[in-house]
């Protein structure tokens, strides 16, 4: 029996953000395989940062330019203000030390810590009241809950590694003298590793509290494409000024067409343009949940890949904190989720409320709303479910 076409683009349809997300995944993976070979090979930290985020504003500009050219508000100097410190969290604080905890550590271990990011913004959120606890609530106590099982996989992480995790690709032609690590070599590695563990949580506090606070700009610039274009613009000056600080070897701009230049272009096109608009086109579609919940797919890639390409060694500490983690991240998620469908249907019996006005026309305005809401709620531009959930996908897409 021949399948009929219609059921064809129908299946399509209902698949493509399910596509598009597992695509963002592989697009995040390789990112991070990438930039961890140009780290390895000595390109500056700094250095990269500076040209991903050049590369991130040449490609978001010409869309913001075009797309939001009605739509964009009046710069204020409060809003510039927020911008300027916006743009101090991301790519300066937040990309700076992620990649030296990239270099410190590995792949896979920080895209692992990467997924504590909820949780911190969840904190953050109840901190600066911008998220209301009740803890009657089976929902509020799965966020919290979640929270503390984030934490504790993220210090069990930290402060131990645990035997290595023998691997097919790390078992055959590996059997030298050097890899038998001296006491002091061990001791220097443990050092690292508890460093760079120590610079990705100092970078997803920074991330965390860039949301935090994009939270309140996008209240008054709105311009989605503009704002993340002027944070990558302002961004990249400000990081100009720490590598000339920071770099005082003219060579260390020096890039060619290798490694580090499609480390930079990768990183900037890929993750923070391209993979920007898809994931926004997601959450728009299907909300933020489910855009969060494929973030620990990308921390399975980079682990398969990781362990492929860099003969990357993944320790028992870290594959013990990194499901404590993905069982904390997922209980957030369903928190937030229950919230978010609970606001939705108090939103949604309310309309038919509203539209009665008209003798009939209850039912259609209340059908239209709800392509309204489905298409726009989930963006959370004025509510505090915005807080906490899109940004488990944007850390690894590097956005600011």
């Amino acid at each position: 029996m021949a399948i009929e076409p219609k059921f064809c683009g129908d299946l399509f349809q209902r698949m493509k953000p399910y596509i598009a997300m597992i695509s963002l995944q592989f697009g995040y993976a390789g990112m991070n395989i990438i930039t961890k070979v140009s780290l390895n090979r000595g390109m500056s930290h700094y250095v990269l940062v500076v040209y991903r985020h050049a590369f991130a504003t040449l490609s978001i500009a010409p869309f913001a330019l075009i797309l939001e050219r009605k739509v964009r508000p009046k710069m204020t100097w409060s809003v510039f203000l927020q911008i300027f410190v916006l743009a101090l969290l991301g790519p300066v604080i937040d990309q700076n030390f992620y990649y030296v905890g990239l270099k410190f550590t590995s792949p896979t271990f920080s895209c692992a810590m990467s997924n504590i990011l909820p949780a911190m913004t969840f904190v953050m959120a109840v901190i600066f009241r911008m998220e209301k606890l009740d803890m009657k609530k089976v929902r509020c106590q799965a966020k919290v809950a979640g929270t503390l099982v984030t934490v504790a996989g993220a210090m069990l992480m930290t402060l131990y590694k645990g035997p290595i995790m023998k691997m097919i690709s790390t078992q055959h032609g590996h059997a030298t003298t050097s890899d038998v690590p001296t006491a002091a070599a061990a001791a220097s590695g443990d050092k690292d590793w508890f460093l760079g563990s120590m610079f990705l949580i100092i970078a997803t506090l920074a991330w965390a509290s860039l949301f935090i606070l994009q939270t309140v700009t996008l209240k008054q610039y709105s311009a989605q494409l503009s704002l993340t274009t002027l944070i990558c613009f302002v961004g990249t000056l400000q990081a100009i000024v720490v590598t000339l600080v920071m770099e005082r070897t003219p060579s260390a701009w020096v890039i060619g067409f290798d490694m580090n230049l499609l480390a930079a272009a990768y990183a900037g096109i890929v993750t923070s343009s391209v993979a920007y608009y898809v994931q926004g086109l997601v959450i728009q579609k299907r909300g933020p949940v489910f855009a969060s919940a494929f973030s620990p797919l990308m921390m399975i890639i980079v682990a398969v890949m990781g362990t492929f390409i860099l003969a990357e060694k993944i320790y028992l500490g870290g594959v013990l904190g990194a499901v404590l983690i993905v069982v904390g991240l997922y209980s957030v998620l369903w928190g937030k989720y229950k919230e978010y469908k609970e606001k939705s249907d108090t939103e949604a019996t309310s309309l038919p409320l509203k539209a009665n006005g008209a003798s009939g026309q209850g039912i259609a305005v209340t059908e239209m709303n709800g392509v309204e809401l489905e298409g726009k709620k989930p963006n959370g531009i004025n509510s505090t479910s915005h807080v906490s959930i899109p940004e488990v996908n944007m850390k690894a897409e590097g956005l600011a």
